[in-house]
């Protein structure tokens, strides 16, 4: 007797959905929406970079950028201007003038469609400007199947040309032997980091003796680092900006469930003479110059790069520099150089 054919499942038909359905402003709900971590993440796929919101409605001369990020393989200023409609001049001569002002930066233009004319405008700003200036163009879109929730899509239309996430060196020739071993260790950490599936998510391998990893908010970035100097391997968590010391104290708070959290003892450096503060582990007594080594090392900076990323995420995500309290400073005596007149 035949055996009865399977049933397969029933193909569903993609339908696009009008931007507004979902977002009725731009400034108020679609800016806030895209700075979301999930959702500027979704972002950062599509164009190839590891983004952190710095700021929303960034004020940059007399004109207001959406949002301001990092990219935070690159350390780059990211400026993104929004549109829930076709792209027009007005919103093309304001990202310029942001750009001009921050010197430094990449443009990202989101648009519900680019004109013919705008996408031309970016791939010309791709081909005439300097380095340091870099231009996209990304549609965005949304979909759904039957009634399931809907979806958002980024089509990018125009990028800087030969923009890939491989690091941007026109030949080995250019580099030194120091950077070459250099680029060649740190792709071999981000292999790893890529085989285990981890939560460290690698951008492009340095060139130097260090390696930045995101870890969610600006001003806080971990660094794996190779030094073969003092021959050693250090897994750090540097804290920067106007609020890295009460960021700081406000973790040290926290240093016997963090340190019993992960099982062992961490180096806590506020560096008093400096802007800077790092919590970090070191693995000493090593040579990141034996290459036949560095399957060995490998396995213990992902695993303390994976540990650091479990245990402060989500810490910093919540910590706010206003909770901190500092001691008082009883080294202080404000009648030091009073006159006091002695008992009679």
């Amino acid at each position: 007797m035949p055996s009865e054919p399977s049933k397969k499942l029933t193909l569903g038909r993609l339908e696009k959905v009008d931007l507004r359905t979902y977002w009725r402003e731009e400034n108020a709900e679609f800016t806030p929406w895209l700075a979301q971590e999930d959702n500027i993440k979704l972002l950062g796929d599509a164009t190839g970079m590891e983004l952190e919101v710095v700021s929303q409605e960034q004020t940059v001369g007399s004109f207001r950028a959406d949002i301001l990020c990092r990219d935070t393989a690159t350390d780059r200023w990211v400026l993104i201007e929004n549109q829930l409609e076709p792209t027009n001049h007005h919103h093309l001569g304001q990202l310029l003038t942001c750009a001009a002002g921050l010197q430094t930066v990449t443009v990202i233009w989101i648009a519900s469609s680019f004109t013919p004319e705008h996408r031309a405008a970016l791939d010309w700003l791709n081909q005439i400007s300097q380095e340091q200036f870099h231009f996209f163009g990304l549609e965005i879109e949304l979909w759904r199947i039957g009634k399931s929730a809907l979806a958002p899509k980024f089509n990018v239309v125009s990028q800087p040309n030969g923009w890939t996430r491989t690091v941007a060196i026109a030949s080995d020739e250019e580099l030194t032997t120091t950077q070459r071993h250099n680029l060649e260790f740190w792709s071999g950490l981000c292999k790893q980091l890529d085989r285990r599936g981890s939560i460290v998510k690698p951008g492009d391998p340095s060139t130097k003796s260090y390696m930045g990893f995101a870890i969610g908010r600006a001003g806080f970035r971990l660094y794996a680092r190779a030094d073969s100097e003092d021959h050693c391997l250090t897994v750090e968590l540097l804290l920067s900006g106007e609020d890295a010391k009460p960021h700081f104290h406000l973790l040290e708070e926290e240093r016997e469930a963090i340190e019993a959290e992960m099982g062992i003892e961490l180096e806590w450096d506020n560096q008093t003479d400096a802007n800077d503060c790092s919590i970090y582990r070191v693995l000493p007594d090593v040579d990141p110059t034996d290459q036949e080594r560095w399957t060995e090392y490998y396995p213990w900076l992902c695993s303390y790069l994976e540990q650091f990323h479990e245990v402060f995420a989500e810490r910093i995500k919540h910590i706010n520099a206003n909770d901190y309290r500092p001691l008082p400073d009883y080294s202080f005596n404000p009648l030091k150089k009073s006159n006091i007149l002695p008992n009679l």
